[in-house]
């Protein structure tokens, strides 16, 4: 196991059930981490759970199915972590979601309402639901995870960009949050947001073989680049955007 920044760290993980998410509980719990993950599909969570769990059979990985569209929910769920664990280091936040059009005039109103709960609502819950323990640690990390389309919308996804630059402005006021808690001596705790063009898995470059998924980013490159946000101190990482591709 791990003896870094992340060693005995007790992270939670939004959206642990998906690819990405499953590459992170691998990465946090490799690195000695106490891994909390969270998903809305309780079958997608218990295999992603078992399979970090039985990759590294000293870690603690444990999963809790949560609605994170209720901000009850959410803080109860930061309650529990804390109480269950003493602790809480780490919201690392992986809630996806999209939803395009051919053209901007064929945007459909209702893909936006879908995204402002799946990228903005749940970053709301979850920043809400764990700054208070997050300011407590002497290692406390928010990670969102975000687009490059946010900084340079096109015009088939006006919603997804326009969804994806809200949620990194929430998570920019919660950073100033970080920056004046800490006044003068800065940040004991830090939100960052990992930029991406899009994700690429094992099962989509299988699919299709012949794609170059140009400018993507691996999942297993992108747990890295969560854990490593805990290799900075606060006050370098804090109300950072950390690019993984091309700067649009």
């Amino acid at each position: 196991m791990g003896n870094g920044a992340l060693s005995g760290a007790v992270i939670a993980v939004a959206g642990a059930g998906g690819p990405a998410g499953r590459a992170t509980l691998h990465r946090l719990a490799e690195a000695g981490a106490i891994v909390v993950g969270s998903d809305n599909d309780p079958e997608r969570l218990a295999e992603a759970v078992d399979a970090a769990s039985y990759a590294h059979g000293g870690a603690t990985v444990v999963g809790d199915t949560v609605d994170l569209l209720d901000l009850k929910a959410a803080e109860e769920w930061a309650g529990r972590i804390e109480k269950d664990f003493g602790r809480v280091d780490g919201l690392v936040h992986l809630v996806g979601g999209w939803r395009g059009s051919e053209t901007f005039t064929k945007t459909r109103l209702d893909d936006w309402d879908l995204l402002e709960l799946l990228l903005i609502r749940t970053v709301q819950h979850t920043s809400l639901a764990f700054h208070e323990a997050l300011q407590r640690s002497d290692r406390g990390r928010y990670v969102l995870i975000s687009a490059a389309g946010a900084s340079k919308p096109t015009a088939g996804n006006a919603a997804y960009a326009a969804a994806k630059a809200a949620a990194e402005a929430w998570t920019l006021a919660m950073a100033d949050y970080f920056a004046k808690a800490g006044g003068e001596q800065g940040p004991n705790a830090a939100a960052a947001i990992l930029v991406v063009k899009a994700l690429v898995h094992e099962a989509m470059r299988a699919d299709r073989p012949h794609a170059k998924f140009a400018g993507f980013t691996d999942v297993e490159d992108l747990a890295e680049a969560i854990a490593g946000v805990w290799d900075k101190p606060a006050a370098e990482v804090n109300g950072q955007r950390l690019w993984l591709t091309e700067k649009p």
